[in-house]
C-alpha cells in the first residue's frame, strides 16, 4: 500500500489505481460469500468507499490486497446481519459467479459448488486462501482470527469436501 501511502498521492489517485486492480477479486469474493450479485456489488462499491475514507489512517501493516479483503469480509459480515439479507435467494451455482477466468471443467464445478455449500465460517477461509491466494496470516488478518484458527478451519473444510467428493461414484467425477 506504499503507493497509497504515498504523500504525493491524493486519495482520489489511489483509489483510481485500486478499483481497476481489486474490483473483480473483490466482486467475486462478495459474490461468494453473499450469494446475491446486487448485494456483492453494494459491498464492493462500500468497501471501496471505505477505503477511501480511511486511506489516509493505513499504516501499511498489510499489503493492499490483504486490506481491502479485511474491509470487503467486514462489509459482507455486516451485509449478511441486516434484515434485508434474510430476503435473499441464496441459491448459487459456480456459472452465476462474475466473470470466470477461463472455462471451468465439470470437476472444477463439481468443486466450486460443494465450497459454496460450506457453513460460512469455512467458507470464508477457503474463499480467501485459495480462490483469492492469500496466505494463512493474510487470512487471519482479514478475519480478525488466529492463523491457528486459519488452519483448522482449512483442515475441517479439506476434510469436509473430501468426504462429500469422494463419496460420489467415480462416473460423477468427470
Amino acid at each position: 500500500m506504499a503507493a497509497a501511502k504515498d504523500p504525493d498521492r491524493t486519495p482520489e489517485e489511489a483509489l483510481n489505481r485500486l478499483v481497476p486492480a481489486y474490483q473483480t477479486a473483490l466482486l467475486r469474493l462478495c459474490f461468494a460469500y453473499l450469494h446475491d450479485r446486487a448485494l456483492a456489488e453494494d459491498a464492493v462499491q462500500e468497501t471501496f468507499l471505505k477505503a477511501y475514507r480511511n486511506i489516509a489512517h493505513f499504516r501499511g501493516d498489510a499489503s493492499e490486497k490483504n486490506w481491502l479483503m479485511k474491509i470487503a469480509v467486514n462489509t459482507c459480515r455486516d451485509l449478511r446481519r441486516s434484515g434485508w439479507y434474510r430476503h435473499v435467494n441464496r441459491a448459487v451455482t459456480p456459472e452465476m459467479l462474475p466473470e470466470p477466468s477461463a472455462q471451468a471443467s465439470g470437476r472444477d464445478r463439481e468443486i466450486t459448488a460443494e465450497v459454496m455449500r460450506l457453513p460460512v465460517r469455512l467458507r470464508e477461509v477457503v474463499l480467501l486462501y485459495y480462490f483469492q491466494d492469500m496466505s494463512t496470516v493474510a487470512v487471519a488478518e482479514a478475519l480478525g482470527i488466529t492463523q491457528q484458527a486459519v488452519s483448522g478451519r482449512l483442515l475441517r473444510a479439506r476434510a469436509k469436501l473430501r468426504t462429500v467428493l469422494e463419496g460420489r461414484p467415480s462416473d460423477e467425477r468427470t
